[in-house]
């Protein structure tokens, strides 16, 4: 049994190379020259070493290559057929049937555990994800963060890692502060059993804002008219004023009586502007009132965060409060610390952290991996009237984390990588670089829906809730198509973890840098690169082996009578399943799990497609190809575990 398989092969060929290298030259690094050659001609494993020993030893590739493969010795091989030289290249192929025994019996024998190696250094891992601003529910364009946070902690826990999942709720900004405004105003009401308390909440957030932007254009439309040449300044704020009216009559026509109430509250305060700025200041010193206000509305969003992500199985072990951390003064003593160091000046009243300085003359550049040429803007610290920022706070929070842990994954969009490296730059300023080198920003892009723009603040949005609802009723009516026998509770319960399931491959399968482009027909296509496709294809795995009526016993299967080009492709490809998942967590590669599984879901539905199972010529074959299967249907459930996907056994 073998907890990797493949990788047991490249120890084998790696540990074959040195042995025949060490006769002819001193002790050289042979692992990065193996790789899976194009063509199945050509083995399983190919090195390239002799292109670069070639001119130190003087001589060919193609002759050093046949001179190595002249001294390998048949007596070093477990489970290598041979090694032999091949224009320069020395290639290694696998004994076929050895393999097939090793990889089938330890998927199989391994079952909930093969694929997941655990690693050698084990890290406390802190992976905070989602963390989005309680303003609104979770809508489909922030929905990529907590899915591919998920698979990161799934992967980096299965990998033999301590995860911690962490949710930072930023209640400290002026978002806050206008929900706060308005759900004060409206008289701070009960909510509607029947509402989600984040629907609620995002109603209220995006009148008031859409109420008070308003006003204040209107103001800087008259001030600005009593001025001479700003016609051009004039016309924009206009056009920006017509916008947010359009906005207001949506939102009127959906909320009617929260608007009117709203607008008759708002239009009674003669400065809703210094109302608001005022509830930012007493909550960042920790008043009473405005605490206990803030909390509600904050914590009446985060309940109904919690009723989504629960629903397609996120879950956080804790969540922690950016107030807490500005109320316990390490905001105030990490603004102190850095007022001490000469990279920290003022500017008309406004703290500023001169990052680019801080890089030369700290030297950070190879460090942090910053860009030659690449100039750092400064870091806002504090406004003018001492309020902190957002990533000024942030600081104080990325050293609260690492008091636990050993390294730290922000799972944050890509348009916030400015901050993230003037958040490291600070970090070494104050000292802690190793600290800074061992945070990383997963970065990843946007999701777009063709022809729809979002706007939080103009309450313009496609909820997570309402994104998961129609993906359940779509699998629903293909499951009720596919499967009309099963009963309505069972249809039910399929429909819900294949909607879900879509919902999560479509955002992690597109490699995380890169936005998604969000298509119903290929999210929930059936028949390729989707979360039905595959598990379609487990299922398919599971029916094979409910009709065959009986526990194939994998001490009898002889598994060499796997010999046709399909059977060998899925016993290659689930070997090499444990490669695919230590390159995906070294790597923060979620994606690569995502494609993997696809991959052995389309070479499955060939072979099922091409070769009878249960009808097999022989009772030899019958059994060795039900034990094939039963690897296969082992290797695609583990993997969709790793991306948070329910495997279900009948579809």
């Amino acid at each position: 049994m073998s907890t990797n398989p493949f990788g047991e092969f490249r120890e084998e060929c790696e540990r074959i190379l040195m042995k025949s290298l060490s006769k002819l030259t001193e002790r050289v690094e042979v692992k990065r020259s193996l790789e899976v050659p194009p063509s199945p001609a050509y083995g399983e494993l190919a090195s390239s070493i002799c292109f670069e020993l070639a001119k130190t030893l003087k001589t060919t590739p193609t002759e050093l290559a046949k001179r190595i493969s002249s001294t390998i010795e048949m007596t070093d091989f477990k489970i290598c057929e041979k090694a032999e030289a091949v224009g320069g290249y020395i290639n290694f192929h696998l004994n076929r049937s050895k393999f097939a025994k090793l990889t089938v019996e330890s998927a199989r024998r391994l079952d909930e555990d093969y694929g997941y190696v655990k690693t050698d250094h084990p890290l406390r891992i802190i992976v905070e994800h989602t963390s989005a601003n309680p303003i609104h529910p979770l809508h489909i364009g922030t929905a990529r963060n907590p899915i591919l946070g998920d698979a990161l902690a799934r992967i980096l826990a299965a990998r033999g890692h301590k995860i911690s999942r962490h949710f930072y709720i930023d209640d400290m900004g002026r978002q806050i502060a206008i929900i706060a405004y308005g759900y004060q105003k409206l008289g701070s009401p009960e909510i509607d059993p029947h509402v989600k308390p984040d629907h609620f909440i995002g109603w209220i957030y995006a009148i008031t804002s859409c109420l008070t932007e308003i006003r204040n254009l209107k103001e800087q439309i008259k001030q600005r008219e009593a001025m001479q040449d700003q016609e051009e300044t004039v016309k924009r704020l206009k056009f920006e004023l017509d916008d947010w009216i359009a906005a207001a009559a949506e939102l009127q026509e959906k909320y009617p009586d929260m608007f009117s109430k709203l607008l008759d509250e708002i239009n009674k305060d003669p400065n809703p502007e210094a109302s608001i700025n005022r509830l930012i200041q007493e909550y960042e010193i920790g008043k009473a009132s405005t605490k206990e206000l803030f909390r509600k509305v904050s914590n009446l969003c985060l309940e109904g965060f919690k009723q989504t992500l629960s629903r397609v199985g996120i879950l956080f072990d804790q969540w922690d409060w950016e107030s807490d951390l500005v109320w316990s003064g390490k905001v105030n003593e990490i603004v102190q610390q850095l007022k001490r160091t000469p990279f920290v000046f003022e500017a008309g009243g406004v703290l500023e952290l001169d990052a680019e300085k801080a890089v030369n003359e700290l030297r950070l550049r190879p460090v942090l991996n910053i860009m030659k040429g690449y100039s750092v803007p400064s870091l806002t610290l504090t406004r003018a009237d001492g309020t902190t920022l957002y990533t000024t706070r942030d600081i104080a929070y990325s050293l609260q984390k690492f008091e636990k842990s050993d390294q730290v994954i922000n799972v944050i969009g890509a348009e916030q990588s400015l901050a993230q490296l003037q958040l490291k730059i600070a970090l070494c300023v104050l000292g802690y670089v190793k600290a800074a080198q061992n945070q990383i920003h997963f970065s990843f892009g946007l999701v777009e829906l063709p022809g729809y723009k979002m706007s939080g603040r103009r309450g313009r949005y496609i909820t997570f809730d309402d994104v998961i609802n129609e993906a359940v009723k779509r699998a629903y009516n293909e499951v009720a198509k596919r499967s009309p026998h099963l009963p309505e509770e069972e249809r039910r319960r399929i429909a819900d973890i294949v909607g879900i399931g879509a919902i999560k491959y479509s955002l992690i399968s597109v490699e995380p840098i890169k936005s998604v482009i969000f298509n119903w027909e290929r999210v929930l296509d059936f028949e390729q690169n989707s979360a039905p496709f595959i598990q379609y294809a487990y299922a398919r795995a599971c029916n094979i082996l409910r009709k065959a009526g009986e526990e194939v016993d994998a001490s009898e299967a002889d598994l060499s009578t796997l010999i046709h080009p399909l059977e060998w492709s899925l016993i290659l490809k689930i070997g090499r399943f444990p490669e695919v998942f230590i390159e995906a967590a070294e790597n923060l590669k979620p994606n690569a799990i995502a494609e993997y599984a696809n991959d052995l879901a389309s070479c499955f539905n060939s072979f099922y497609a091409a070769l009878p199972v249960i009808q097999a010529e022989t009772p030899t074959l019958r059994v060795a190809r039900l034990a094939l299967v039963d690897a296969i249907r082992i290797t695609l459930r583990n993997a969709l575990q790793l991306l948070g996907i329910e495997a279900p056994a009948r579809m």
